[in-house]
């Protein structure tokens, strides 16, 4: 059997696997792993390229930054003063979705995910409430908001390098309104569909404030994680590795001060960092490189450019709607990055401005991962969490509100697109 066939074999296979068996897939992502390299479909080196090392040091690194800032007890004290001056707990969870949304604007999702995980669990825990939806919440409306500028998500930076786009031309770009405002429209009609499904939780709860912040440190490490993040956007535009060397950097001293401040020693540390999901992460991205390397997105790509034939509107809408399908189950980078160049070729050859079509992917390739729980790092991360929380998230879980979110907000960020664009 060919290499390609067993490739595609064991990528479905692994997938149909995550669903049916939650509480082992990352036994099921590992041995998928391996048993790509037994079968020479990969080398060990093609296997170790294909996991992003960048997004793996972000995320081990964020983790023990977000464990010692959770034992600051700052998240409860903030999740106090946002249940206070919310007008109920649904205006509480919404609040806490819009400040993920701004973070993710300037700071990679995973790492949003983690810098925020510790105040929603601190909200849902004073209010004895399930925090899973909460979760959700926060991992799609970073994924939703990191599309909006050149540093805020991987994608967003692939496109930026491939058409030569600095940061302003997000906002504003050959002067027309740019894909912050396409994101930003789609922000504002997703926010209903957040606000429908909280709405039940009308409560009002009054806390009586009685938490204090153990030290300020933890807080001060984790806003200068924000501002590094920002910062290294801008040196280390194809998001190869800088990034992940500053979390993990950070999270080193963070370690050193849990040690030294508060005598915990090092062992206990890392032993307590979630590697389930670390472990997980890794095979996914072998998976998803094994299918890149084979040269099935390639053949996608080459059976969609003799789809659409000469129909603009047609083939917009087919990138759009199957990019945003396809990338609930496959890393949107690899597929945007072999996509790019298709969009290229058909505006010329529809003599039509690519930039419909660039930004249609975009959109579609970004957001189509908040469908389900392994469309994008952040939602995985955020199961991780919620995992070891003692709250597991079934498929049907995670897709009753990445399912209605994503759609709503796709659609308006596709018309608005298309409006704008389309001459």
């Amino acid at each position: 059997m060919e290499p390609k066939t067993v490739a595609l074999i064991i990528f479905l296979l692994s997938y149909l696997l995550f669903v049916l068996l939650t509480r082992r897939r990352t036994i099921v992502a590992v041995s998928a792993a391996v048993l790509l390299m037994l079968l020479k479909v990969m080398s060990p080196k093609e296997a170790f390229w294909a996991i992003n090392w960048n997004v793996m040091g972000i995320f081990v690194g964020t983790l023990v930054i977000a464990d010692i800032f959770m034992e600051s007890r700052m998240p409860a004290y903030l999740a106090e003063i946002i249940v206070n001056k919310a007008k109920n707990t649904a205006w509480s969870i919404l609040f806490i979705c819009v400040l993920t949304g701004f973070i993710s604007a300037f700071v990679e999702n995973v790492a949003t995910v983690l810098i925020v995980a510790p105040i929603a669990l601190s909200l849902a825990k004073k209010l004895k409430i399930n925090p899973m939806k909460m979760m959700i919440g926060i991992a799609i409306s970073s994924n939703l908001q990191g599309t909006a500028t050149l540093i805020g998500d991987p994608p967003s930076m692939l496109l930026g390098g491939f058409a030569k786009m600095n940061f302003m031309d997000f906002f504003f770009y050959r002067g027309r309104p740019s894909i912050f405002f396409a994101v930003e429209i789609g922000a504002l009609v997703s926010f209903v569909v957040l606000y429908f499904i909280f709405r039940h939780h009308r409560e009002k709860v009054q806390l009586v404030r009685v938490e204090k912040v153990k030290s300020i440190v933890p807080t001060i490490i984790l806003v200068g994680l924000v501002i590094l993040l920002a910062l290294s956007s801008f040196f280390d535009v194809g998001f190869s590795y800088m990034a992940g060397i500053i979390c993990m950097a950070l999270g080193v001293v963070s370690m050193l001060w849990e040690k030294f401040v508060n005598k915990t020693p090092v062992f206990d540390g890392i032993k307590s960092l979630d590697w389930d999901t670390t472990f997980f992460l890794m095979g996914v991205f072998v998976l998803v490189g094994s299918i890149t390397l084979t040269g099935w997105i390639e053949t996608l790509s080459s059976f969609l450019s003799g789809v659409v034939g000469g129909n603009i509107f047609l083939c917009y809408t087919i990138l759009v709607f199957l990019s945003m399908l396809l990338s609930g189950f496959v890393d949107n980078v690899p597929f945007l990055a072999a996509m790019l160049p298709v969009g290229i070729s058909l505006a010329d050859k529809l003599g039509i401005n690519p930039s419909l079509l660039l930004f249609g992917l975009l959109i579609g390739a970004s957001l189509g991962g908040n469908i389900t729980p392994i469309g994008a790092s952040a939602n995985i991360v955020a199961c991780g969490i919620l995992k070891k929380e003692g709250y597991e998230v079934r498929f049907k879980d995670f897709m009753k509100i990445g399912i209605p979110f994503t759609l709503v907000a796709v659609t308006a960020a596709y018309l608005f697109v298309w409006f704008v664009w389309y001459r």
